[in-house]
């Protein structure tokens, strides 16, 4: 199983103690930090930038979103109320099918209300020719699927063969781009200029008819632009030949790229055991807390994960046999969640701290997906949520949750 990366950044220095367990803690520094970078590219390429709250719907922070990025981009009507609620700037609406009845009041709040497929955009005509009498001012857009795969797993690939995920270029016609002002494709996952460039030659042979017809075209997501190793100035030429060639606008929805290593997930040794290999339990739950781990999947990185002997770096399986009592820190070990799932596995880690309950971990990289995927599976609690700035150490809980939340979810 892959482990993906993390930068610990400042939580190398962070007092895991300082909050409760399990909490998510993000760094509003590093929060600022990607966010320069996303708006110097912004205002290099002369292009638009939105957050995708699907990835990262901390509204907390919204402010400080709004203080770099143009708005925000939504996949459905409860989104699009949040971003109308606490973010700045301009609301793109993308949804895979919208029900009628949230159509209305998605006009409402939407500057980009985008379909996934020139079938509903018709059956919808009724309804968006009524907003616009009644005075709201939105773009139509289609989402397109560019039929070019260039994902590792097919289920985070939107062009694997059979996707729902936008119209297939294949099928674009005339009549299908009737009342069309934009396109939005999104096509990649957590990767670098090359792939863009891939689908950018496919979209723009298909859309090339209709570049007069078109006032802005969204590149979706998947850019991880604030990675080191990003191709950022390659990125800008592109970004700018891009709405040269088109005579459009040029929007990116970067998700994952806004928290990029902002954010840990922090929680607590319960018990510790031995099965053929060591085996802890911890009161963070891959299955309630981090889903990908298990949908993916993949390992997530551990803060201060130490070496296990003869090995270059963190490696997972290494050591599995050691005898109970064997030393506590940098013993390979287990860890698993508290519900009843068999497969609520994290993953095994040699242990910067002892293998014994009361010790504290944490996963690096989790202030993206993982907090808005969170669930309470088995009556499991739900993390808390923490505000840290390490430039000025201010640490604020702006979010707990308690026994109402898991029950009023139910009846």
């Amino acid at each position: 199983m892959e482990t993906r990366a993390g930068d610990p950044g400042a939580f190398a220095r962070f007092d895991l103690s300082r909050v409760d367990s399990p909490a998510f803690v993000v760094d509003a520094a590093r929060l600022r930090a990607n966010l320069r970078v996303l708006a110097d590219i912004r205002d290099a390429a002369d292009c638009k930038v939105l957050l995708a709250l699907k990835a990262f719907s901390m509204w907390s922070v919204a402010p400080l979103i709004g203080e770099y990025l143009d708005g925000v981009c939504t996949s459905g009507l409860w989104e699009a109320r949040l971003a109308s609620e606490f973010y700045d700037g301009e609301i793109s609406t993308y949804c895979a099918a919208y029900k009628p009845g949230d159509l209305p009041e998605i006009c409402r709040l939407s500057d980009h209300v985008i379909f996934n497929s020139p079938g509903q955009m018709r059956r919808s005509a009724v309804i968006l020719d009524q907003a616009r009498s009644e005075g709201q001012r939105f773009d139509v857009g289609l989402r397109v699927n560019p039929q070019v795969p260039t994902g590792e797993v097919p289920r985070y690939d939107p062009s694997s063969p059979g996707s729902r995920l936008g119209f297939p270029l294949d099928q674009l016609t005339p009549e299908a781009m009737e009342g069309v002002e934009g396109i939005h494709f999104h096509n990649l996952c957590e990767q670098d200029l090359e792939p863009l460039l891939r689908t950018w030659d496919a979209v723009f042979d298909a859309i090339e008819p209709y570049f007069g017809q078109l006032k802005w075209i969204n590149m979706g997501g998947g850019h991880h632009i604030t990675r080191a190793d990003y191709q950022r100035e390659e990125l800008v030429e592109f970004l700018r030949d891009a709405r040269e060639d088109t005579g459009a606008d040029i929007y990116l929805e970067p998700g994952e790229a806004v928290a990029l290593d902002a954010g840990i997930l922090v929680g607590t040794l319960l018990d510790v055991g031995y099965n053929g290999q060591r085996v802890a339990i911890t009161d963070i739950s891959a299955t309630c807390h981090m889903p990908d781990v298990i949908e993916a999947p993949y390992r997530p990185a551990m803060l201060g994960e130490v070496d296990p002997p003869g090995a270059g770096g963190a490696a997972e399986g290494a050591d599995l046999l050691e005898r109970p009592g064997a030393s506590g820190a940098g013993g390979a070990v287990r860890l698993g969640g508290p519900s009843c799932l068999a497969g609520d596995v994290i993953g095994d880690y040699h242990l910067p701290v002892p293998a014994e309950p009361g010790s504290r971990i944490a996963f690096l990289d989790q202030a993206h997906y993982s907090m808005v995927k969170t669930n309470t599976f088995n009556g499991v609690p739900l993390p808390s949520i923490w505000l840290w700035d390490s430039d000025t150490d201010a640490l604020e809980q702006v979010k707990a949750f308690g026994y109402e939340d898991f029950r009023d979810r139910l009846s």
